[in-house]
């Protein structure tokens, strides 16, 4: 997970913003997310304007922590950012 992502409490939560060259890209990357959401079943919130991204990742349900799922989600999210930089 790269050093990008922010942890926070209260609500337990990581928070990541990725920019984008353009709005092509940016859709590109929000599709390739969609799909590992679904494979992951988890369903971060993402909020979105013409060349980025805000993405949080909350803890499930009455479960005041962040597991291991949610961190490792978070690395497959910025290795699907990485593959639109090469």
């Amino acid at each position: 997970m790269s050093d990008q992502w922010q942890e926070r409490n209260k609500p337990a939560r990581l928070e990541q913003r990725y920019l984008f060259q353009d709005y092509s890209t940016l859709r590109d990357f929000l599709e390739r997310a969609a799909g590992l959401s679904e494979r992951e079943n988890l369903f971060p919130d993402m909020g979105f304007g013409k060349d980025y991204v805000n993405i949080t990742i909350y803890a499930d349900g009455d479960n005041e922590k962040l597991s291991d799922n949610h961190h490792r989600f978070a690395q497959e999210l910025d290795k699907l950012f990485n593959v639109k930089e090469n």
